[in-house]
């Protein structure tokens, strides 16, 4: 929900690291009555008398995505409730520029989640053995390697629909992985590899 929040607010260069664009896209719905494209955010020209109002919007709405964003995947401070509640969003009363964002672009950044929560739900049910396995599989190779048991260890993999294929750490514990490197096996264990070596 966040990415796609970021993808209809056209903020896809705030999230550090930088995550490439969803895929499948989001696309905006159009306006029933209309047909026209919801109002964009405007960029303004240096001509503009409002420049310096703007920019400063824009820099606080990339602010308070990024501490929303923060927070999604920050599985110790995320709030059990959804901070997402419409019409309103109160939660997001002392965070008006994204409150205006959420409100703009709510119905269709919510149906586009659903419809990833559904996707993933299904190829998880079909490959999740095949998964589990490979992780098993690296982590037991490397106690092999090291004659001892691996010990605890905590990485948190968020899988996402993104347009490239990779892994971006945000996080201490937390990596984001593209849908297609988590269904790509060899280039799973490529990159899982060096990964536990690390933390074991």
């Amino acid at each position: 929900m966040a990415l796609a929040l970021r993808e209809l607010g056209h903020l896809e260069t705030v999230a550090a690291p930088t995550l490439p664009r969803l895929s499948p896209a989001v696309a905006p719905v159009l306006h029933p009555a209309t047909g026209a494209l919801p109002v964009q955010r405007r960029v303004p020209s240096t001509t503009d008398a409002t420049t310096t109002d703007a920019t400063d919007a824009a820099v606080l709405l990339e602010r308070q995505w990024s501490a929303f964003f923060e927070l999604t995947i920050d599985r110790e401070r995320r709030p059990i409730a959804s901070l997402l509640r419409p019409p309103h969003f109160e939660a997001l009363d002392r965070a008006i520029e994204l409150q205006d964002l959420v409100m703009a672009h709510y119905d269709e950044a919510a149906a586009w989640t659903r419809e990833r929560h559904a996707e993933y739900a299904r190829t998880s049910v079909e490959q999740h053995a095949r998964r589990a396995s490979a992780i098993v599989d690296v982590v037991h190779e490397r106690e092999y390697a090291l004659r001892r048991q691996a010990g605890y260890f905590r990485l948190d993999l968020y899988v996402l629909p993104l347009a490239e294929q990779g892994a971006w750490i945000v996080g201490p514990h937390t990596v984001i992985l593209s849908t297609t490197l988590r269904d790509d096996p060899d280039a799973f264990r490529d990159w899982f590899t060096p990964v536990v070596a690390a933390l074991v």
